[in-house]
């Protein structure tokens, strides 16, 4: 259940990118209603007077009220989640924790929606919006490993183990200090798109500012630190279970990189937005993964 509730939150990631890249944000003016009515309408002809049809797009309001209905049947998914972990409750206590800790973040992140529409897309609770999501995704991922760690056997030396704890979590503070500034990035292309002075596309990466050049330079961190870890794994010969997690992450990271130079180089194509950002999201669960795998990992006395 943990599992499929991880995939369903990711598919909704990427689901919010699409909304975000349509402009169908505001598709639905109101909240937790759309347009006052629980089934938004389909034409014109079925809006209520109290609302302005110049403003009525049927298709951004049923974007925007899909993106609503998939993060509904989330919070279903991680209620039954937090249900089903009460069977830990007493074996692995820290399980039901973290499904609990789940449950009550999903419920924060159905109000901070609200918060996204009521504010007019405030770009910084975006960026909120954004980071519980991912919290959320982390959260889960640790409760679903902690489930399945006893029957994974992962088995390296002491000094192979603690380097990839070590090289791990530093990838990891690398690649979410890179999410928060790509945070702030997303901001400022928010607003060049809506700003009054109707910034052509292809021209909203010349307008950012500083923030992209330290984004872009930022990036070199993480390309290199998951690059010695390729190295390291390879070096060593570790068991497949690392060689092909590190790797994964490393191909994660390598398209993030391709993904990103498409959108500073040929005119931030919309699909390229979303890509990255539901790329991101699926890069941090693989280095969270990572994460933990080496945590857990058990040690023996050979070299590899």
């Amino acid at each position: 259940m943990a599992i499929l509730t991880i995939l369903a939150t990711l598919f909704l990631i990427l689901v919010g990118g699409l909304v975000r890249a349509s402009g169908a944000g505001l598709g639905c003016p109101d909240w937790p209603k759309c347009y006052g009515l629980w089934i938004p309408p389909t034409s014109v002809d079925t809006l209520p007077s109290a609302y302005e049809a110049s403003e009525f797009n049927a298709v951004k309001t049923w974007t925007e009220y899909i993106n609503r209905l998939i993060g509904v049947l989330i919070g279903f998914f991680i209620t039954l989640t937090f249900i089903f972990s009460f069977k830990y409750r007493k074996t692995k206590p820290v399980i039901t924790l973290a499904s609990f800790a789940a449950f009550v973040m999903v419920l924060f992140q159905g109000w901070v929606g609200g918060q996204v529409v009521l504010s007019g897309l405030s770009e910084w609770i975006i960026s909120v919006h954004m980071m519980v999501a991912m919290a959320i995704v982390g959260t889960l991922i640790y409760a679903a490993f902690k489930a399945f760690s006893d029957d994974i056997n992962i088995s390296i030396s002491k000094d192979h183990r603690r380097v990839l704890i070590w090289g791990s979590i530093i990838l990891l503070i690398l690649t979410l200090i890179q999410m928060v500034i790509g945070t702030q990035v997303r901001e400022a292309v928010d607003m060049i798109s809506r700003s009054a002075a109707q910034v052509d596309r292809a021209e909203w990466i010349d307008h950012i500012g500083i923030i992209d050049g330290i984004h872009r330079s930022f990036s070199w961190l993480v390309l290199i630190s998951s690059g010695y870890l390729v190295y390291y794994v390879r070096k060593n010969s570790m068991q497949p279970y690392f060689t092909n997690l590190v790797l994964i992450v490393f191909a994660l990271i390598i398209s993030q990189v391709f993904v990103g130079v498409v959108l500073a180089y040929f005119g931030m194509p919309a699909i390229f937005q979303v890509l990255h950002l539901f790329g991101s999201a699926v890069m941090i669960s693989a280095v969270l993964l990572l994460v933990f795998s080496a945590n857990e990992a058990k040690t023996n006395l050979s070299v590899s």
